[in-house]
């Protein structure tokens, strides 16, 4: 069981953190998890947390990233949301875990079969949940376009804007957020979209946006 600390967490990549979780992910599916002691987690952490990743995924019961990432207490941030959405409040919560805690990768997390999206494609209009579902309009008018002729409520549609939606919340995050943007270009982050398929728990990394490492350090040597 690894104890994740200020000091390691200072030392690690971002390229090493997408190895934890993809490593985590192969175990889950293999049903090999790691044996942890939660309780000594719970103690050990008790005065301060340094998670290496923040994971933003849909709040579907069947998705929840420290169990198909193999992760225990303290090790990552789980941001959940109907269709793993974006507002400002996410990414501000993105900015804390990346700024402050030092946070080393973020991942936007999509899945198979997912609800938010069905409803969206399906135009469903339920108090709240309708100015949720609208933050979807941008992939399904991409995927209208892609797909000419193909119903909305057709599976095969609903999962193209199922993935669309991970692409396209992973770039905004760049263009609406300074910070986040900042650390990037430093080298200080990663971010990677994923999918997370229900049927065999297996996680599918569609893309993987990681800067270059030793970013810093190039750029002094060139002074």
């Amino acid at each position: 069981m690894k104890i994740h600390t200020s000091e390691t967490l200072a030392t690690m990549t971002p390229q090493k953190a997408l190895q934890f979780l993809k490593e985590g992910n192969e175990r889950f599916v293999n049903n090999l998890k790691l044996n942890r002691n939660l309780l000594e987690q719970v103690q050990y952490y008790k005065h301060g947390q340094h998670p290496f990743a923040i994971v933003l995924s849909c709040m579907d019961s069947r998705t929840s990233a420290e169990l198909i990432f193999d992760q225990g207490l303290g090790d990552i941030f789980s941001l959940r949301i109907a269709g793993n959405i974006l507002n400002d409040d996410i990414i501000g919560s993105m900015e804390y875990a990346c700024s402050v805690v030092g946070s080393k990768l973020i991942m936007i997390l999509g899945h198979s079969k997912c609800g938010a999206s069905q409803g969206a494609c399906a135009g469903k209009k339920v108090g709240k949940l309708t100015q949720l579902l609208a933050k979807l309009d941008v992939s399904i008018e991409e995927v209208r376009y892609e797909k000419p002729g193909c119903s909305q409520t057709d599976p095969e549609f609903v999962e193209a804007v199922t993935q669309h939606n991970i692409h396209h919340s992973m770039d905004e995050i760049l263009l609406r957020s300074d910070v986040l943007r900042d650390l990037y270009e430093k080298g200080k982050i990663g971010f990677v979209a994923a999918y997370h398929h229900l049927d065999t728990g297996e996680v599918e990394f569609l893309f993987e946006n990681m800067p270059k490492e030793n970013v810093e350090e190039e750029c002094c040597l060139a002074y």
